[in-house]
């Protein structure tokens, strides 16, 4: 029996990805091109030049990723593209040339979700049976959402970052404490080497019983803590110990983790979930992962967590997820439009 074959492409923020996935699962091929050189000057990613990027890298991936996947274009079933969140100057392009390519090959066209195709990015190359009903976090740079995941295209939001996403307090500490950009990884690093308990910085959980998470609060009692409460102090970092500012780093991925495991767990036995998902950028950090392995395996849940080649942004997760909206006879008209925010 013939396999569905969809092709995905990804631009939502900094990378530029395409792959091709059979039946939503196997991925024959995921190619992804990186900017992190082009943004560390500025700390973070600059729209503009991203979306140049986009356009500079988006046939090269695109013909590498049908090369090792070994197909021609005439057996793909249908394009698929994230239009929604991201950048809209980032977007553009891949959703130009999404509509572009399946208007030109005669091929269903689906928009997909990023911050849902990172659930989806779970799933990828998993052998076993679907585990859905679960609930769902989602943790990346731009993103911190829970889902109770009722199957792939069934996703009810529990919660969501009031102001800064996890990844971007990651981002933002590092700028503080002069690492290398992207954040997470440097902090993580570092972290490794200090003493989580040495400083306590505060865990917000806002109101009674809310699924909601905030990370600006932590972020400025970083830099409180760096430069004093006059915020004259700009240049004690530099006079800062290696220990000390591991130390930082420990204490400040610690209350990170915390708060996540914690809104996890909460919204699991909230819906009488029996499973947990997790995926996203942030999802790649070790100290996350093991936490939530941990409490997720004292309380007798099953905790599914997307390969660290797929957590950061890619293109397989798109297509893994428009599999499903293939299967439903889901397609979008080539009048989509980019959207900054998740629709």
């Amino acid at each position: 029996m013939k396999p569905t074959l969809i092709l995905g492409l990804e631009s939502s923020c900094d990378e530029t990805a395409a792959a091709i996935v059979a039946d939503g699962r196997r991925v024959l091929s995921s190619v992804v091109a990186s900017q992190a050189n082009l943004h560390e000057t500025y700390g973070g990613v600059v729209p503009e030049i991203a979306a140049r990027a986009h356009i500079e890298n988006l046939l090269p991936v695109l013909r590498a990723a049908f090369d090792r996947a070994g197909v021609s274009r005439q057996q793909i079933d249908a394009v698929a593209v994230a239009y929604c969140p991201g950048l809209i100057v980032a977007l553009v392009v891949g959703l130009t040339a999404a509509k572009t390519l399946a208007w030109a090959w005669g091929r269903p066209f689906i928009g997909i979700n990023h911050i849902h195709g990172h659930l989806q990015s779970v799933m990828l190359e998993e052998a076993g049976q679907d585990c859905f009903p679960a609930v769902a976090l989602v943790v990346s740079g731009g993103h911190t959402s829970l889902y109770h995941a009722r199957g792939p295209l069934e996703l009810e939001l529990m919660g969501r970052t009031r102001d800064d996403a996890a990844g971007e307090a990651f981002d933002k500490v590092a700028m503080i404490l002069k690492l290398p950009y992207p954040g997470g990884p440097s902090i993580e690093s570092l972290a490794r080497r200090g003493d989580p308990a040495a400083i306590r910085f505060p865990r917000t959980y806002l109101e009674k019983d809310s699924l909601d998470f905030s990370f600006s609060g932590i972020k400025t009692a970083v830099l409180y803590h760096c430069r004093g409460q006059n915020m004259l102090g700009e240049d004690r970092v530099e006079r800062m110990s290696e220990r000390e500012k591991a130390d930082i780093a420990a204490g400040f991925q610690a209350a990170v983790v915390e708060v996540l495991v914690r809104k996890t767990l909460a919204a699991a036995a909230r819906v009488s979930a029996r499973t947990v998902l997790l995926g996203g950028g942030v999802a790649a950090n070790s100290a996350l992962r093991d936490q939530l392995q941990d409490r997720c395996r004292e309380r007798g849940l099953d905790l599914r967590v997307a390969a660290k080649r797929y957590c950061t942004d890619n293109a397989a997760m798109v297509a893994g997820l428009a599999y499903h909206r293939f299967q439903a006879g889901l397609f979008d008209d080539l009048s989509l439009e980019p959207a900054a925010i998740s629709l």
